[in-house]
């Protein structure tokens, strides 16, 4: 892996989040910058197989991003990838716009799933693994999910599918912030032991840095015959960007005019990049 060139793209992904949120009057940064460089690794650090000009082929493996809310990451990245225009991120959310507040499968070129209301990408992405299991096909599955979102039902019983499948084409990355909409993830449902739970159902189960990208490639490409791999990526919620760092109210709220200056700094963006 090009450690150089993942860098810079994670770097590029956070200024468009940036950039798109600042077209579109508003959206989830802070999500979006939690899972930025789980993102760049998996397009740019030569771990996914895709086709930006087939976004269809047959061969190609497919991601979820099962927190549908953190997309401006996911449109960053496809558009960095070719899939569509880069001009189109700036009109997020606006009339005549295929690029919404969520990502749309059919609408959007690289977009594998409609998601949003979490809880259900995880048991989409176990069915087109299990067809592909079933069809024989090398194709792998890759799906992250917010660890506020694993509080939900729907959840837990793909967890316990997944391992009884055997799917070992599967790899699941948990953005584990520690933060939800509202407050702390403890504060709101007790989720410890996370990692441990997920072994005691049987998943092959890895625990990383969730913004150093040699330690997420290596976890993306870890397999163990007949498991599903969990991947628990440690993660700050508004990495990036020092004053949205864990702070709970950064799930969704644009900058003021003192903070802006502190963004535009640390992100390296200008004036002339959100024209």
């Amino acid at each position: 892996m090009d450690n150089e060139k993942v860098s810079r793209a994670a770097k590029d992904i956070r200024k468009w989040i940036y950039i798109i949120a600042h077209h579109a009057g508003g959206g989830h940064m802070g999500a979006a910058f939690s899972v930025t460089d789980i993102i760049a690794t998996l397009y740019f650090g030569d771990v996914l197989k895709y086709d930006a000009h087939s976004p269809k082929w047959e061969e190609r493996d497919q991601f979820i991003l099962s927190k549908g809310h953190a997309c401006y990451s996911l449109y960053a990245a496809l558009a960095m990838a070719g899939y569509f225009p880069e001009e189109e991120l700036k009109h997020v959310g606006m009339p005549g716009s295929r690029l919404g507040g969520h990502p749309k499968i059919y609408e959007v070129p690289g977009v594998e799933a409609s998601t949003g209301a979490l809880g259900h990408g995880l048991s989409f992405a176990i069915g087109i693994a299990y067809a592909h299991k079933m069809d024989k096909k090398d194709n792998h599955i890759y799906v992250i999910l917010g660890d506020g979102e694993c509080q939900e039902g729907s959840v837990w019983e793909g967890a316990l599918s997944a391992p009884t499948l055997e799917l070992d084409n599967l790899t699941v990355i948990v953005d584990h912030n520690k933060l939800q909409a509202m407050d702390d993830l403890e504060s709101i449902v007790r989720m410890r032991p996370f990692a441990d739970k997920w072994k005691a159902f049987g998943w092959n189960v890895v625990e990383i840095n969730g913004h150093n990208c040699a330690e997420i490639r290596e976890a993306l490409l870890t397999r163990e015959e007949k498991k599903p791999t969990l991947i628990v990526a440690n993660t700050i919620k508004g990495k990036g960007v020092s004053f949205m760092e864990n702070v709970p109210i950064w799930h969704y709220r644009m900058p003021n005019e003192q903070e802006l200056p502190v963004l535009m700094r640390e992100l390296g963006l200008s004036e002339e990049d959100l024209r």
